[in-house]
């Protein structure tokens, strides 16, 4: 895939006037695009992971979930951090990002408090939920996917592995992954579960 804007055909496409706040003009084709965010993203986990006494409930706010796609994405997107304006072709209406946002934190942070799932699960229900919202222009599966081990690690486990490879790359494991998300928008959360640990 070289086209710099060419996504695959279960991505994000991203509007116009989202594709002019690139910020490095060195990045013509896609794969410098990806090569770019992935630095971005290693950047941002590097920040996060540097945080780790940060406390649960610091961690389930909308600042935090802004910031957290800033670190990941800033160097690379003018918008990073900051929630999409229009629709597309999954994602709840912009409008509602906020409030839903805001539900699903107080969802997780009850699930916490009174263990209505085991830790594995309430990571993965987070997983699910955020990227159903699809809450920024793009990186949205990437940023839940971070926000998910980070959660997880705080409730002492282990980060997931998600299938141990790329999940950018169009294939057989970004295909699972898909139908692993499809699954659990059908109420059947256990083969993201299981895919999160394969």
């Amino acid at each position: 895939m070289t086209d710099l804007f060419q996504e695959p055909k279960d991505a994000t496409p991203l509007e116009p006037q989202e594709r002019e706040g690139l910020l490095q003009s060195w990045i013509t084709h896609r794969n410098d695009l990806n090569e770019a965010e992935q630095e971005n993203i290693v950047k941002g986990a590097a920040w996060v992971r540097g945080r780790r006494r940060m406390p649960v409930d610091r961690m389930l706010t909308e600042d935090f979930m802004r910031t957290l796609h800033r670190r990941m994405f800033g160097e690379v997107w003018q918008w990073a951090g900051n929630f999409r304006a229009t629709e597309r072709n999954i994602g709840i209406q912009a409008y509602r990002i906020s409030v839903e946002l805001a539900a699903l934190l107080a969802d997780v942070g009850y699930w916490i408090e009174h263990e209505t799932f085991a830790a594995d699960e309430i990571a993965i229900r987070f997983h699910h939920r955020l990227v159903a919202i699809h809450s920024f222009p793009n990186g949205n599966g990437r940023h839940a996917r971070l926000a998910a081990d980070l959660l997880v690690e705080k409730l002492n486990e282990e980060p997931f592995s998600w299938g141990s490879g790329s999940l950018g790359d169009v294939g057989e494991l970004r295909m699972r992954y898909i139908a692993a998300l499809r699954s659990a928008d059908s109420h059947d959360i256990g083969p993201l579960l299981e895919f999160a640990r394969s």
